[in-house]
Parts: C-alpha cells; structure tokens; sequence
C-alpha cells in the first residue's frame, strides 16, 4: 500500500482508468477512424491499447493528436470523476478488531472503517457490511481470518475492492450470482471511488466477499 503520509517532492499517483472509460476512449477512436484521421492499422492498435489500459493518462495519451476525441474523452473523464463517493472518506475513528470465539460479532449499519481493520472469527462468525459505513481512508484493508469459522465482508459498488486471501481447506473467494436480499443490479465502481483491499486466510472455514447494491438515500 502507498504510503499516506503527505510528500511535496513525491509525484502524484496515477488514476486507474474503468471499463466505461475504456469504452469512451474506444468511441472516440472509432469516431475519428470513421472521419479519416486514422488508418485501420491505427484504429486496430489504438482500439487495443485502449481496452488494456491501467491508467488514465494511458486513455488521454492514445486520443493526444485527435483534438475533438480528446476533449470529449477529458469531458467524460471529469463527468465520471464528479460521481465519485468521496464523501465516503471522513477520516473518522473506527474499531480496529472483530473477534468471534466461538460466538458471533457483526458491524452493520453507520460506522467507520478504519485504514486497517482485522477480522477473527474462530468456530464462530464475523459479519462486516459496509454499505452505510464511512471510510477512514481512501486506501483500507481488511485482514480476515477464519479458522473453522466463517467471516462475510459485504462491499457496496461505489467502493472498489481488491481480494488477495488464501483458502487452506477452505474457501476465501468472492460470492457472485443474484443477492436475495437485494435485487437490485450491482454497478461498477465510479473512478476515484475508495478502494478496499481484502486479505487473510481461511483455515478450514470461509471468507466470502459480496459486491452489493450501494445503500440507498
């Protein structure tokens, strides 16, 4: 993780670009293949790049000759950026534990979300939902472990989330398929939304992650 503390001499992070920024940069490149400004062989290259880009800059650098693409696509861009759930990030105090022995712990509703937060549950069970909680940080992690127990993280789609945990006789993976207790579909993750990452171990029980609807007003 990037260290947090404030630095005038360190550069400033890139921005990971999304899917709908990836097609916006497509459009405008097949628009200017259609009005002559690139040959084929142009359009399939910078077609490619566009689909397997990381960053932004990335996206503005493949449009960075065609003027008129280019302004559509910092439009795009800015129009994006302005729904990103900043408002998430409070910088707010939060529990740092959540420990189940052989009982069971939940955090639900209006809290806060440390930068790190660890989960335990041991024979027992650890329910961790953030669709209402506010984020210390705009970077947190979450380590889980489940030793013949059983922990759920749920994730609202205006925060995107990073899984990196390992099952060991067990399963620490992502939940996908329709939510029973919301029908609603699950959307992608604005640009500059917070970002949570999930990792830990599962030892003979379960870590399931669950992308939800965001919580509604």
């Amino acid at each position: 993780m990037d260290d947090p503390t404030p630095d005038p001499q360190r550069p400033t992070p890139s921005v990971r670009a999304s899917d709908a920024e990836r097609e916006a940069t497509a459009r405008a490149l097949q628009e200017s293949y259609t009005e002559g400004r690139l040959t084929l062989a142009e359009f399939d290259e910078r077609t490619a790049a566009a689909y397997g880009a990381r960053f932004r800059h990335e996206l503005i650098e493949l449009t960075h000759d065609l003027p008129l693409a280019r302004r559509e696509l910092e439009s795009a861009l800015e129009i994006h950026a302005e729904r990103a759930p900043a408002r998430r990030v409070t910088g707010g105090d939060g529990p740092s534990t959540s420990i189940a022995l052989m009982s069971g712990v939940e955090r639900r509703g209006n809290w806060t979300l440390p930068a790190e937060h660890t989960a335990l549950a041991l024979m027992g069970g650890v329910q961790i939902d953030l669709r209402r909680a506010a984020l210390q940080s705009h970077e947190s992690v979450i380590r889980a472990f489940a030793i013949m127990g059983g922990i759920e993280i749920l994730v609202p789609d205006d925060v995107h989330v990073e899984i990196d945990g390992i099952g060991v006789m067990g399963a620490f993976a992502e939940e996908v398929g329709p939510w029973k207790s919301d029908s609603r579909p699950v959307r992608q993750a604005p640009p500059g939304a917070p970002v949570v990452r999930i990792t830990g171990l599962a030892l003979m029980g379960g870590v399931e992650i669950r992308r939800v609807p965001r919580a509604e007003d």
